[in-house]
């Protein structure tokens, strides 16, 4: 039977995760939740929905479908997520999961409650280059890891909307772009913990109450130490949305463009270690990669998987992101 995916939200990345659902025999659309008649009307169309709702209690109520993705602006993510896991529905959640810790707690206890999975959207996660690096790292072709830098920028342009909107949005390009770079950084790093956070944030590139700029350094449980960039509008960024460089002992690697450098016995001199991707600084998000997390959402829920990355993947990026801002209105480490 075709697992049955419900929608709410109709922009940008909802098209995006609908053309993954295309590439899936075993799932379908089959209903559509957006406060807008006309969006929502021309959304369904593309994808041939004919449930059509603007608000999630009538679609909840009616029932009739199995899984729930959420693709509204994030001030709507828990209270949708948490009633969707109370009546016993899977949901995978745009990142960041909710505005709050607080209200990403309330999201994973509702899902504990009932049983429903949670997954959260990182989707880096799912492209092939970072999945080829966490291989290498794996095998300890870097020797211990000392530390990482990541890039979660906007060069030259920013969103609009709600983005813009702390009310909607609960923060700007930290939330919205450097929490790429964070979960990025730990899938690599195979999800430490955060101990401490120390950040700069900052509104420099337009007349809005959210962050356009921040520097964040992360110290995790495992010794690993992590500066983190975000930005809208920002004039340069030094590597491609969610790069991450990562230094070790036995060497150097990066992704996007993904190669290793592992040094030699000299210390003098490196080898290169070739990832047989394009060498291209810049990349881009690719469907691909939106496919292959929707695909393994849909398998998860088939096999009665947890999912990965779940709640407490998201929440500890919310931690983080919470412990950056408190850092830099008070101007001091932030211990968690």
């Amino acid at each position: 039977m075709s697992l049955r995916l419900a929608f709410t939200g109709t922009g940008t990345i909802a098209h995006i995760h609908a053309l993954a659902v295309e590439e899936i025999e075993e799932a379908e659309i089959v209903a559509i939740v957006n406060h807008s008649p006309a969006s929502a009307n021309h959304f369904a169309e593309r994808y041939k929905i004919t449930r059509k709702y603007e608000k999630i209690a009538p679609l909840i109520h009616e029932g009739g479908i199995d899984a729930l993705i959420i693709n509204t602006p994030n001030y709507l993510h828990a209270s949708q997520a948490i009633a969707a896991l109370e009546a016993g529905i899977h949901v995978m959640v745009e990142k960041p999961m909710a505005m709050t810790v607080e209200e990403a707690q309330n999201i994973i206890a509702a899902s504990e409650k009932s049983g429903a999975r949670l997954m959260v959207a990182h989707c880096w996660r799912f492209d092939e280059e970072v999945q080829w690096l966490r291989d290498q790292l794996r095998e300890g072709k870097l020797g211990a890891i000392i530390r990482t830098k990541g890039y979660g920028i906007h060069t030259l342009w920013g969103p609009e909307g709600w983005f813009t909107q702390k009310r909607l949005s609960g923060g700007g390009a930290l939330a919205d772009m450097g929490i790429h770079a964070i979960d990025t950084t730990r899938y690599l790093l195979h999800d430490p913990k955060p101990v401490r956070v120390f950040a700069r944030v900052g509104t420099y590139y337009g007349s809005y109450d959210v962050d356009d700029t921040a520097m964040v350094m992360i110290d995790w449980d495992n010794g690993v130490t992590s500066f983190i960039e975000s930005g809208w509008w920002q004039p340069h960024s030094g590597r491609a949305e969610a790069s991450t460089e990562l230094y070790g002992t036995e060497g150097y690697a990066q992704v996007f463009p993904t190669h290793l450098k592992i040094v030699d016995e000299s210390r003098r001199r490196v080898a290169i270690v070739e990832s047989g991707f394009s060498q291209e600084a810049d990349k881009p998000p690719s469907q691909k990669m939106y496919n292959a997390q929707m695909a393994y959402f849909v398998k998860a829920i088939q096999h009665g998987l947890k999912p990965v990355p779940g709640g407490q993947e998201g929440l500890v990026n919310l931690q983080i992101i919470e412990a950056a801002y408190e850092s830099s209105r008070s101007g001091q480490l932030v211990t968690l």
